[in-house]
């Protein structure tokens, strides 16, 4: 099941995005409660018929995120090793999890401007990842039941500012500024894809492929970083985890491929869809 978070005659809606259009699943008032009270069951019993894709607006799945996105740094090593040729970061593959959090209130959704300000950034990049949907509340949670603790997956956009992350010499405002964490299009339930999870994942800017992995090459795979990240710290349904970016951004080329006014952004990822947003300078 695909599910998706959509405007409709100036409503904001919940639903599941299928062949035949969108499916409204008008007893759940927002995704999180979607999360939250989950059955299939619920699904079969409230079919209400089907509204045309090209009638609703597709919005980020979850909006407004409870708590700001939970992300890893330098989780492909690829990526790990083309950052230390930059100053943003050392040059050496992490023995342990890197995490910070981009804010909650910079989630767009597909087909949205990611906007930046000339005089505040210059150096505009794009980071395509596989999300993690938390789906119950849990803490201290062992590797081989961080499954259980999953709703579904997402695609983010960890858009950053670089010149931002060398001046300030951390990553939250870089990562954080308004418009900079695209989400969507849907949120893929876990039983849809299998596990381990090994999906194709890429990025390209105006139709060149620029990013271009699989997400078998994390350095710390799900169930670790559930687990590591859940020690002495509970996550809760909604959480959002951003489980980092392969080779391939802008930063890492010779000389630097920075985003620019109009450009277009595809992030896809196997089984979940493609995430597209449109560059604008204001």
């Amino acid at each position: 099941m695909k599910f998706i978070t959509y405007s409709y005659e100036n409503k904001e809606c919940v639903g599941i995005l299928t062949e035949q259009g969108v499916m409204p699943l008008t007893e759940f008032t927002s995704m999180i409660d979607l999360i939250e009270n989950f059955s299939e069951d619920v699904f079969k019993e409230n079919f209400l018929g089907y509204i045309p894709l090209n009638e609703v607006k597709l919005l980020a799945p979850i909006p407004r995120p409870r708590r700001n996105i939970l992300c890893l740094g330098k989780n492909y090593e690829d990526h790990a090793k083309e950052l230390g040729a930059t100053k943003i970061s050392d040059k050496f593959i992490p023995d342990d999890p890197i995490y910070f959090t981009k804010s909650a209130d910079a989630v767009i959704g597909t087909n949205d401007y990611i906007k930046f300000f000339p005089e505040v950034t210059n150096q505009v990049d794009y980071e395509v990842e596989l999300a993690v949907i938390i789906g119950k509340e849990g803490v201290n949670i062992k590797p081989d039941e961080a499954e259980h603790y999953i709703f579904g997956y997402t695609i983010i956009n960890d858009v950053s500012a670089r010149d931002l992350q060398l001046r300030h010499k951390q990553w939250f405002k870089a990562k954080s500024l308004d418009t900079f964490c695209p989400m969507g299009p849907c949120i893929v339930h876990k039983s849809k894809l299998p596990f381990p999870i090994e999906l194709d994942i890429k990025c390209s800017v105006n139709g060149e492929v620029r990013q271009n992995s699989n997400t078998s090459k994390f350095i710390f795979d799900i169930p670790y970083m559930i687990s590591d990240l859940s020690k002495g710290f509970t996550l809760k349904p909604g959480d959002i985890i951003a489980t980092g970016t392969p080779s391939g951004v802008g930063f890492g080329f010779n000389p630097s491929k920075f985003l620019k006014d109009g450009d277009i952004v595809e992030c896809y990822v196997e089984g979940i869809g493609s995430l597209i947003n449109i560059v604008k300078a204001v």
